[in-house]
């Protein structure tokens, strides 16, 4: 027994739809992706200009080694925080839109499962 064209085209639409959001939400998350990385990279060129003068004014040798140590390792710190940031809120955005497409799979199934027993 064949399934009515009708329902069959809901629910294709509702399968585009899905789609739709699921890509909205993956724009949306790229798009915050980017505006985080572009907010870092300001950051660390500041940074950088603050460490670059306070070097400069640190006055012995045995000094300003010391400072650079620390300054390294505060760069290293940093670095790794801020790509765990960027990883995380890119997990978090495929995990939206994979949920999008998900929820609608488990519903298509429902639905072929209901049509086909008409």
């Amino acid at each position: 027994m064949m399934p009515d064209m009708e329902s069959v085209l809901a629910a294709h639409k509702r399968n585009l739809e899905a789609l739709s959001e699921a890509n909205r939400v993956a724009l949306e998350g790229a798009q915050a992706i980017a505006r985080r990385h572009m907010e870092i990279m300001q950051s660390t060129m500041t940074g950088l200009t603050a460490t670059l003068k306070d070097l400069s004014g640190t006055e012995t040798p045995a000094a300003r080694a010391s400072k650079q140590a620390d300054l390294l390792k505060q760069a290293y710190e940093n670095a790794v925080s801020n790509t765990r940031e960027l990883g995380d809120l890119i997990q978090k955005s495929n995990s939206e839109a994979m949920s999008k497409l998900n929820t609608r799979f488990a519903e298509a199934m429902t639905e072929m499962k209901a049509l086909f027993k008409k």
